[in-house]
């Protein structure tokens, strides 16, 4: 969160003194262990273990990283979807989190391309109930220009500026995913995701799915890598003046939780495009191919120096939602397709990365 964020949380004023008491305090903020894979990335020589180093950095829906894979013999990877990481209140059918093992695995295939290997998929060899992907490495690829923005890709959470996105760079996108600039279509889907957003957290029990994931400050950053992070200098002084809890982002009542309405109210307004991704069925086929497109998307849009950050709440299939699923749905899908992802998209500013699980803990015996 922003320097400006947190002095709108307390009014201003207050947290300056706590927040620039010492350059040391704000110096040792960074909770270094859970970033650690980010540089850790691409030092294993074994060609799945470089490759998976790079996919545990791929998005995913609150940061639940949803992964565990088996090494087969000598060149396969067997995935798993964790199922102690599912989101039951807000994604109660694991579609979310199969998008994300699609990141997952888009990312793993353009790694492996960097040391010269191919990836051959079997998706759900079992079935839906077991394995997610048995992946087969073999030699022989080419490289994917994609893989030099791996480590700057980001879902940025910030507001964007009003700078529209260029035509050129639109036609770059087209391929991936279908790009909204209308100002109509756009007024439409700020609204929609705005309404959407208060509909989860103010619904009690999708609200709390999140408070239970939420990691406050360095220490439990770094204990538990996964889940929403809130750390930082700023933050941690909140925490320390008892002005930003657990407790407090449970209570719709708060100070806390009505300014954090009010700053992703403004977030969600301040977007001047957005990218989306359909299908024409909802297999669990289909869910794992639109989680490699958006991986290529996000790469793509780093590339380009653009910024992208999904707005799925607006997807989600709990009973509260379906007002605003079906009005998305009106709005960007033909007859019987299925929305997989929404994302803002324009001009935001450089953000830091999610922690992540080190590879090995990640890694279990088949």
């Amino acid at each position: 969160m922003s320097r400006r964020k947190v002095l709108a949380i307390v009014g201003g004023g207050t947290i300056v003194a706590a927040g620039a008491a010492t350059g040391l305090f704000a110096a040792t903020r960074r909770p270094d262990r859970a970033l650690a894979p980010w540089s850790a990335a691409g030092e294993a020589i074994e060609p799945r273990r470089h490759a998976l180093s790079y996919a545990i950095l791929a998005p995913n829906p609150h940061n639940r990283q949803p992964w565990l894979v088996e090494l087969e013999g000598s060149d396969t990877v067997i995935l798993h979807r964790d199922a102690e990481r599912d989101l039951p209140e807000t994604d109660p059918h694991a579609r979310q989190l199969t998008i994300g093992l699609g990141c997952f695995l888009e990312l793993m295939t353009i790694a492996a391309a960097q040391t010269g290997h191919g990836v051959d998929l079997d998706l759900y060899p079992e079935g839906e109930n077991g394995p997610v992907a048995a992946a087969r490495f073999f030699e022989g690829a080419s490289l994917d220009p994609l893989f030099a923005h791996v480590l700057q890709r980001r879902s940025c959470k910030e507001p964007y500026s009003n700078e529209a996105v260029p035509a050129d760079l639109i036609d770059q996108l087209t391929p991936l995913a279908d790009i909204r600039t209308d100002p109509k279509d756009v007024a439409a889907l700020r609204e929609l995701t705005w309404q959407a957003w208060e509909t989860e957290a103010f619904t009690p029990r999708t609200m709390q799915e999140s408070v239970d994931l939420m990691r406050f400050g360095k220490s439990e950053i770094n204990a538990n890598p996964d889940g929403i992070d809130l750390g930082g200098p700023f933050l941690e002084a909140l925490m320390l003046a008892g002005m930003l809890s657990r407790e407090a982002q449970s209570d719709p009542s708060s100070t806390g939780f009505k300014e954090g309405v009010k700053i992703y109210k403004e977030m969600l307004h301040a977007t001047p495009a957005y990218a989306v991704l359909t299908t024409p069925g909802n297999e669990r086929s289909d869910q794992i191919e639109a989680g490699r497109r958006w991986l290529r998307l996000n790469l793509t849009t780093t590339a380009l120096g653009l910024s992208l950050h999904p707005v799925s709440q607006a997807l989600q299939e709990f009973p509260e939602m379906k007002p605003h699923y079906d009005a998305v749905h009106k709005l960007l899908a033909d007859t019987g397709h299925t929305v997989q992802m929404l994302g803002r998209l324009g001009f935001g500013p450089t953000v830091p990365p999610s922690p992540r699980w080190p590879l090995e803990t990640r890694i279990v015996d088949g």
